[in-house]
């Protein structure tokens, strides 16, 4: 394995996430505290909080974790999901599991950042841009041409970060059926599912259309808890899933008991979580649609399809870089700019930035952004 490089948005962060006045690019919905959290734990859960012994947990995760997380699949089963820390050491591992020198990997983009570079690292991979003048979308023919007799692995991620994209259920059910044919793995990271502005869009999870498919989820995004730092795979293939648990005892080993349990208490209110979730954004979107539409000459905005978090373009003057550089600097106002999301493996569009639509009173950030320009007038 080769050297891995920078990760651009995590040293971006480093840097702004926690100094700057106004994060505005936040990719998680709103957070919710320990008390209000437990508030919606039933006696099973409270009684496991309240008597928790901190010892080792097992690797594959709790049990009644892995059985609250198999809730939400319809064909995927408890012994079918493997927990980890987070969204980002699942995928790490699958990709370590999954290939090798000599195969090959398919990865859309725009994408996040580990998605491509991590099977870079490890293999030959090929990119296949959503295409940002036709709504962010898929072109299944392009894919499949990217397709060689050793590719092992096609890596997607709807609802996408950062464009907000959602494909359409019967493109998404075709992409899992032309890796079945070929014996290709589907990696679907659905760390935002739930978040969809019209829940019928909301697609399958990609394990439970496949025995082959990965399907990522975390507790990270859709339901807004990111420090419990739980995330899973449930994959139907039991041997992979096996070489998962097995690659684990190399990093974490196991999860945080605290973590588990409480995040079993929010999957178990997972409805009434996302729910919340939803109309914050329901809320927010109005707010800025009537933000971006002052400045109609500045940027071209469009709410995204699911997720919390969206790619508007910025139409100048100067560079959308510069923009985001000089807002951070000048106002304290924090977005993503176009580097983050450039990519080895395609062309991405230099003219747009990332902002977060899923917190809670974005007003005073908004306010100082419109001031800022205004004065830049």
């Amino acid at each position: 394995m080769s050297r891995l490089p920078d990760f651009r948005l995590e040293a971006y962060f480093s840097r702004w996430e926690f100094t700057a006045r106004h994060h505005l690019t936040a990719s998680d919905a709103q957070t919710m505290t320990m008390s209000d959290l437990l508030a919606l734990a039933d006696d099973e859960d409270r009684r496991a909080w309240e008597t928790l012994s901190l010892g080792y947990t097992e690797t594959f995760g709790d049990p009644a974790l892995r059985q609250a997380i198999a809730d939400m699949y319809t064909h995927a089963k408890a012994d079918d999901v493997i927990c980890f820390a987070g969204a980002e050491e699942a995928l790490y591992l699958a990709m370590q599991v999954l290939l090798g020198p000599d195969d090959h990997a398919v990865v859309i983009t725009p994408n996040y950042q580990a998605a491509e570079t991590v099977p870079l690292a490890l293999c030959q991979v090929t990119g296949v841009a959503l295409d940002p003048d036709d709504d962010w979308a898929l072109d299944l023919d392009r894919l499949v041409a990217a397709l060689r007799p050793n590719t092992r692995v096609v890596s997607v991620n709807f609802p996408n970060n950062p464009t907000g994209k959602v494909i359409g259920a019967a493109d998404f059910t075709r992409l899992v059926q032309l890796c079945d044919e070929r014996g290709i793995h589907l990696f679907n990271d659905e760390v935002y599912r739930g978040l969809e502005r019209d829940p019928s869009r909301t697609l399958p999870h990609a394990a439970d259309l496949s025995e082959r498919a990965l399907s990522l989820n975390v507790t990270s995004k859709s339901l807004g808890l990111p420090g419990l730092r739980i995330g899973w795979i449930a994959c139907r293939d039991r041997e992979l899933r096996s070489r998962l648990e097995r690659a684990k005892h190399y990093t974490t080993i196991c999860n945080a008991a605290p973590s588990e349990i409480l995040a079993r208490i929010a999957l178990k209110s997972r409805d009434r979580i996302l729910d919340r979730n939803r109309a914050v954004i329901a809320a927010n979107v109005p707010v800025f649609e009537s933000f971006f539409a002052e400045f109609p000459d500045l940027f071209d905005w469009r709410a995204p399809d699911g997720g919390c978090v969206a790619y508007p373009r910025y139409r100048g003057p100067g560079t959308a870089e510069d923009f985001c550089t000089d807002l951070v600097d000048e106002a304290g106002v924090l977005l993503l700019p176009p580097s983050v999301y450039r990519s080895e493996l395609t062309a991405t569009p230099t003219d747009r930035f990332r902002i977060g639509i899923g917190r809670l009173t974005p007003e005073p950030a908004l306010d100082a952004f419109a001031t800022w320009l205004r004065t830049r007038r």
